[in-house]
């Protein structure tokens, strides 16, 4: 039975456009995870991440705001469906905030990809972020 995962994850002094911008930019993407991707910000379009272990097209996107995707990992059994991935990022205040909804993941690689997801997105976002404000001032 596919699971889904979730994820709240506060940025602290940073704006939704940098987030969008690490994940949808190619350059950006791969510097961050600190392994080759290629997107583009354009709808319909195909993407890979990590190398293209992952691979997936964006299904809907909403400049700074929304990003829909079809996702899989190449390791993932051939009947297994896509799954779907949403990032939704909401500004409040100073802080972005980033909720993730990961749906349709078989059993077996749920807890790879939930701790995937903190190991080589939100905490590397962090640390880059941070930098980013130490090396301008608040990066704003």
């Amino acid at each position: 039975m596919p699971k889904t995962i979730v994820h709240k994850v506060v940025f602290k002094n940073t704006n939704t456009r940098d987030l969008y911008d690490l994940y949808m930019n190619s350059k950006k993407h791969s510097e961050v995870t600190g392994a080759p991707a290629k997107i583009s910000a354009k709808e319909g379009t195909k993407y890979s991440a990590h190398g293209g272990h992952i691979t997936g097209r964006n299904l809907h996107l909403v400049k700074d705001k929304l990003i829909v995707q079809s996702w899989r990992a190449r390791d993932w059994k051939r009947d297994d469906i896509d799954s779907t991935f949403v990032i939704h990022l909401e500004q409040k205040g100073n802080d972005a905030i980033l909720r993730a909804t990961h749906a349709n993941i078989p059993d077996k690689h749920v807890v790879g990809i939930d701790k995937g997801w903190q190991t080589y997105y939100w905490n590397p976002w962090k640390r880059h972020l941070a930098q980013k404000r130490h090396r301008h001032g608040r990066g704003r």
